[in-house]
């Protein structure tokens, strides 16, 4: 299973709990409206967004696809 606490957006210190939460309470269905200035996660850098902060495919894109299938 995924580590929810594992960090996912490391420029805001938002984790894989935090950005589901976001995810899932503002019906978020595409990574431009994630990346939406209200919501404050992938604003400062942009290495979250695809390939992951550690290069290893725990992205935004990752958490995003994982709710729009229920896994999480």
């Amino acid at each position: 299973m995924f580590d929810m606490n594992r960090e996912l957006c490391v420029c805001n210190s938002l984790s894989l709990q935090d950005v589901v939460t976001l995810i899932k309470e503002n019906n978020i269905t595409s990574l431009e409206m994630l990346q939406d200035s209200k919501y404050s996660i992938a604003d400062k850098c942009e290495s979250c967004l695809e390939e992951g902060y550690e290069n290893d495919g725990f992205s935004l894109a990752m958490a995003l696809s994982l709710v729009k299938q229920g896994r999480l």
